[in-house]
């Protein structure tokens, strides 16, 4: 298949070119990453200013394309101006972090899979439960496998795949476990910091977890060692409330 290769850690990080060197071997891969991290820039899209293309090596070989934008941007760009024909798929990462619960919000790399659906294209999102991945070929073999589902099945239309996978050595994942989006969430604060010049600034910081307890969320999926798969799309509406809106009698 052919394949656009995204992250939301930028075109240098580790995950993006393992990932890379798994999918090559069996798929024509196409990257086009930001050129500097954009972790937790959501659906971001870049409107005011103009978007350029660099081609990137790495180690002495041509690489992909860097695109000084958000990872919604390198596949908007990506399907609509530089793979031609468009891609039969998009995969977003390896992100490190995990990308599970609330976080799904903030989630450049999920958003760059969203953009694909959007646009009519099969779209997955990976990421390892880790900021320093100890083991990646879990990862990779499950993004393969996936792949030959969706070549095989497809997609529901506006569905994309959000996969999680424990930073643990492959040998011992316990397996795959289809999940829905839970509701674990990072209790957050700032640190009220001052700079040499005397002024005041704040800091983002995370201060604890407040954890998922249902057992078929993405989060606990991983606690338990297990890769979490949860099938999600960007229809936000709550339909299980239309009714009672309607009754409020808005006119």
């Amino acid at each position: 298949m052919r394949v656009l290769l995204t992250n939301d850690d930028g075109i240098y990080a580790k995950g993006i070119e393992a990932l890379y060197e798994s999918l090559s071997c069996e798929h024509d891969v196409t990257v086009v990453a930001p050129e500097t991290e954009q972790s937790a820039v959501g659906h971001a899209i870049t409107w005011l200013n103009p978007l350029r293309v660099a081609s990137v090596q790495r180690n002495g070989k041509f690489f992909g394309y860097a695109l000084n934008g958000t990872p919604a941007d390198c596949v908007k760009i990506g399907i609509t101006e530089l793979l031609h024909p468009i891609p039969d798929v998009v995969v977003s990462g390896i992100n490190a972090g995990a990308n599970v619960g609330v976080n799904l919000i903030y989630s450049g790399t999920v958003s760059a899979a969203t953009e694909a659906a959007v646009l009519g294209v099969p779209g997955v999102a990976v990421s390892i439960d880790g900021f320093k991945a100890k083991d990646y070929s879990g990862a990779t073999s499950f993004v393969l496998k996936i792949l030959k589902h969706i070549e095989a099945e497809g997609l529901p239309e506006g569905v994309l795949l959000n996969v999680n996978v424990p930073n643990i050595p492959a040998g011992e994942i316990q397996g795959a476990r289809v999940t829905h989006q839970g509701s674990m969430r990072t209790l957050e604060g700032y640190d009220r910091r001052i700079d040499p010049r005397g002024h005041v600034y704040y800091w983002l910081r995370n201060s604890a977890v407040k954890p998922d307890t249902n057992s078929f969320a993405d989060s606990q999926a991983l606690a338990e060692n297990f890769i979490s798969v949860t099938p999600i799309h960007h229809d936000l509406t709550h339909y299980e409330f239309l009714d009672s809106l309607k009754a409020w009698n808005l006119g």
